[in-house]
């Protein structure tokens, strides 16, 4: 259980008079034992205690506010599927060439075979990457 902070608890204020307008209320009830089991509630509970709250006729509206205000602080959680765009990439033909090339003379050259398996998870390879292949492919193709 974590610790209340020091002042004023509008939270609770505010769970305690929806509850006195609504004893029956099961929403309310489940959110007043998560505030005093965790001693906060999510940006969606908040909502849900706001819309409450905003039907009650004789809540103070500086309650109202500071709930509102707590909910923008609050950051919104976007749970929907991240769909990425792929534009397809035009094989580099020289790369191919060099690296089929140094392979086909030596087979088992562990940094051309790096290179390769790079090459073909990205289809690109880096600046360095580059460098370093056009450096093999000078040094054993003379």
């Amino acid at each position: 259980m974590t610790q209340k902070k020091q002042g004023i608890d509008i939270i609770n204020k505010v769970l305690e008079a929806c509850y006195a307008v609504d004893k029956d209320s099961l929403f309310l009830m489940s959110l007043m034992h998560q505030y005093e089991d965790r001693g906060w509630l999510t940006k969606k509970q908040l909502e849900g205690l706001y819309d409450k709250a905003k039907k009650i006729i004789d809540i103070q509206p500086g309650w109202l506010a500071t709930i509102e205000a707590m909910i923008a602080k609050l950051p919104t959680r976007d749970k929907s599927p991240i769909t990425k765009t792929f534009t397809p990439v035009v094989e580099n033909e020289i790369t191919t060439q060099q690296l089929t090339a140094i392979l086909l003379k030596y087979p088992q050259h562990k940094a051309v075979l790096l290179l390769q398996s790079k090459f073909q998870k990205e289809h690109l390879l880096s600046p360095a990457d580059t460098a370093s292949l056009q450096k093999f492919y000078k040094l054993l193709m003379k």
